[in-house]
């Protein structure tokens, strides 16, 4: 086959290098979980097109020269091209290399550019294949397989800013062909150009409406500009065709949160984790609607699945929805969830975190009447950060309630000299002092904790307290 396309370029003066493309990369509550819409498979698939025959062949076929825009070689040059070409043909790329830099000069012909510029490109040497495309445009502007060719590099560099000039100037020349079309799709999408990058897909799809990813483009495009409706009617015609993509349903799945349709996507998730396709991200999304709902146990369940789907990422999601389950009193949720999170992530959690778990472990203690081992938990947390103020502060709150005022006072004094709970640990100090009659001692922690952060009801306090005062 190689001597075959060998011989069919050295017809048209032109050497066959293309072997293959890389393939390219082808979203008010009480306490509600804001549902994040899991990005990673808007763009999951990646553009089959590199990897096709019919794309390789394309790509062969621009090696063929289009007289009206190309430039021309002189008889001199004409006779190197054939000994370039005969080195091509007996694969012998050095020589073959040597001899076009031997003869490439400002005055010489751009296809001695655009020739070398192809063996860099199939031997992957983008950014040599990249300088030589620019060179050849440099010499001949209207050297449109030139264009193509370093549209399609940029392309595979995931450099879109570059590629869209150089796509664009194309089609300016008359190049504007399904493939072409579909790249510029894809690269206006990649910076988010979204209503550039629908008109493209529409154009790569009047062009070649059997390709499936210029389809694919324009539904992530439709959703992107937040045309929720559209994007799930056009992943509903393609699921038919393919029902087991899943990046298809989860896009659909995707649209129908923007159309605050929370159920129908849950029902979807469900099923692409029935299909065994399922993702950290989605299964986070299905936790997130069913927190929403009000579905604790299964949102619950969601999060479990998706931490042990994968163990080694970031768990701020899991860790929010415990969050927002403890503010919610579903307790026993709560428990079940930061249980999966320790007993998977105990090594990877940060000090933060392990924070964070600390004193959700504390909220449960609190709301079963454990006080012993609230403190205990308090204490651990105190211990993992003694600059923790809120902890510090719940401490304190803690030994008030079981009449131990002196270490109250401590912890309260402790949680004062931190700036950022200053204000907060002063005025709890003064409410501890009023509850014992002791007035006078109070105001000048009501005042500083105004000072700090004025608020109209600290003030009313404060002002109550001064009256008490004086009329003693």
């Amino acid at each position: 086959m190689k001597k075959v396309v060998a011989y069919y370029c050295l017809v048209q003066f032109i050497s066959p290098l293309f072997n293959s493309l890389m393939p390219c990369c082808a979203a008010s509550q009480k306490d509600n979980v804001d549902v994040v819409l899991p990005t990673s498979y808007l763009s999951k698939s990646e553009l089959d097109i590199w990897n096709d025959p019919s794309f390789k062949k394309y790509f062969a076929q621009s090696y063929i020269a289009e007289t009206e825009i190309e430039p021309r070689v002189t008889v001199n040059e004409r006779d190197k091209m054939l000994k370039v070409l005969d080195f091509i043909s007996s694969e012998k790329m050095d020589e073959a290399v040597r001899l076009l830099e031997k003869n490439r000069k400002e005055a010489s012909s751009a296809v001695f550019d655009f020739t070398l510029a192809n063996i860099y490109f199939q031997q992957e040497k983008l950014d040599g294949a990249a300088s030589a495309y620019q060179a050849a445009i440099e010499k001949y502007p209207k050297f449109r397989r030139a264009w193509r060719n370093l549209g399609l590099i940029y392309a595979r560099k995931n450099d879109y800013e570059k590629a869209l000039p150089a796509l664009t100037k194309v089609i300016e020349l008359g190049g504007g062909d399904a493939i072409t079309y579909g790249l510029l799709g894809y690269a206006y999408s990649s910076v988010d150009n979204n209503l550039s990058a629908e008109s493209a897909y529409r154009m790569a799809i009047l062009l070649d409406p059997a390709t499936l990813d210029w389809k694919m483009g324009l539904a992530r495009s439709l959703f992107k500009q937040a045309r929720f409706a559209d994007a799930v009617a056009i992943c509903g015609l393609l699921i038919n065709d393919q029902p087991d993509r899943a990046d298809l349903w989860l896009l659909q799945a995707n649209a129908y949160i923007g159309l605050n349709q929370p159920l129908k996507a849950a029902e979807i998730y469900e099923f692409v984790d029935h299909l065994g396709e399922s993702t950290y991200q989605s299964l986070c999304t299905l936790g997130d609607i069913y927190i929403n709902q009000e579905l604790y146990e299964m949102a619950v369940k969601s999060y479990i699945r998706a931490i042990e789907k994968k163990q080694d990422v970031n768990i701020d999601r899991p860790m929010r929805a415990a969050k927002v389950l403890a503010a919610r009193g579903a307790i026993e949720e709560t428990r079940q969830l930061i249980k999966q999170i320790q007993g998977l992530h105990r090594d990877q959690l940060e000090d933060e975190e392990r924070k964070d778990l600390l004193k959700l472990r504390a909220r449960i203690a609190v709301a079963e009447g454990s006080g012993d081992e609230e403190v205990d938990v308090l204490e651990e947390i105190v211990a993992l950060d003694p600059l923790d103020g809120e902890a510090l502060i719940l401490l304190g709150r803690n030994y008030e309630r079981n009449g131990n005022i002196q270490k109250a006072v401590f912890y309260y004094e402790r949680a004062a000299s931190i700036e950022k709970f200053e204000a907060d640990a002063k005025l709890r100090h003064a409410q501890l002092l009023v509850r014992n009659g002791k007035y006078t001692e109070a105001l000048p922690l009501l005042r500083r904790a105004q000072q700090i952060n004025p608020r109209e009801n600290i003030q009313k306090y404060l002002e109550q307290v001064e009256r008490v005062s004086k009329s003693q």
